[in-house]
């Protein structure tokens, strides 16, 4: 059987950091209330001019690098982002051009948070089809682009950053000791759109608007959707919980990921946190968490990994692999 394995991980985060002491002047909030209600300290900004597909071409190039690639090894590149640089062309494309790839194919995927995991999904499936060799998988955001400042329960949340893997496609039994992707889950539910979303777009407004957040229900659905997921994942790799070494969630808030590993009963010292330092980064945040804990070296050869999130349509998925 064709398995997508991960050759290589990278990431990249602006150089502008905001502590969470900056919306204190702005907003009637403070560090400990963050600190107590997300776990967020701190994030990212891009800088001005600095555009999505900047961060994902970055983090492509680290990832490239750490795999021992180069951009013609590259047979596609997809990007998860809610923040394209422009309606169109695609982000990806812009990712490809900056790469210096002249082959191949490059699109889009939006499902918000749940981005990354949709867009492991779909490079796994074009590989296990024979459609692709090496496939370059990016998360990539600017929500500092979108944000309401006036808003203490959505500004203080997000920020901007990318993070790649490259996908490679490898021979395996069939069986659940294979390296790479086992196993995926996605789901999506229209009837909670405005439970988060953003309040402008081309056919509605002409305008990119701002972030909005009904923050209690998506902490309710998020709680149940992201343990469910992440079981019906581990059911179809044919994998217990028990087995599950890393659990690598959308890094949205400390609680919520506290909440979904007490669910799947696993220790919090087998959750993969990048949270405090870069807060919410929508579907960037996966890609993140992976490419800093493999910078880490913390996951091992044979390593079972769960990475699950859920967004914005209300989106959700999970995927199951062995590094």
């Amino acid at each position: 059987m064709r398995r997508a394995i991960v050759r290589g991980t990278g990431h990249y985060l602006p150089e502008r950091v905001v502590e969470n002491s900056w919306f204190e002047d702005k907003l009637d909030t403070t560090d400990e209330w963050i600190r107590a209600r997300t776990g967020i300290e701190r994030r990212h900004f891009a800088a001005e001019g600095q555009r999505t597909s900047d961060l994902g071409t970055r983090a492509a190039q680290a990832a490239l690098a750490k795999a021992g690639l180069t951009p013609a090894d590259i047979d596609a590149v997809i990007v998860a982002t809610s923040t394209p640089d422009l309606t169109f062309p695609s982000v990806a494309t812009m990712v490809q051009a900056g790469l210096g790839m002249t082959r191949g194919f490059a699109y889009d995927i939006q499902a918000v948070c749940a981005g990354f995991v949709f867009a492991l999904a779909n490079a796994d499936a074009m590989i296990r089809a024979g459609l692709a060799e090496r496939v370059l998988v990016i998360g990539a955001e600017t929500f500092s682009r979108i944000m309401d400042w006036t808003d203490r329960g959505t500004c203080v949340l997000f920020g901007d950053g990318a993070g790649a893997v490259v996908l490679e496609a490898a021979e395996g039994a069939g069986t659940a000791q294979d390296r790479g992707i086992l196993a995926t889950d996605l789901n999506s539910d229209g009837q909670y759109r405005e439970l988060l979303y953003v309040d402008g777009g081309v056919a509605s407004t002409g305008t990119a608007g701002h972030l909005r957040m009904q923050g209690n229900l998506v902490f309710r659905h998020a709680v149940e959707k992201l343990a469910e997921t992440a079981h019906h994942a581990l059911d179809k790799a044919g994998i217990a919980t028990e087995e599950v070494d890393w659990l690598v969630p959308h890094q949205a808030n400390l609680r919520i990921i506290e909440a979904t590993a007490k669910r799947m009963h696993l220790p919090m010292e087998k959750v993969v946190l990048t949270v405090a330092d870069h807060g919410n980064t929508s579907a960037a945040s996966i890609p993140l968490a992976l490419s800093v804990a493999d910078s880490q070296g913390r996951f091992k050869p044979g390593d079972v990994l769960v990475a699950e999130a859920i967004g914005g349509g209300l989106a959700w998925g999970a995927a199951v692999l062995r590094w």
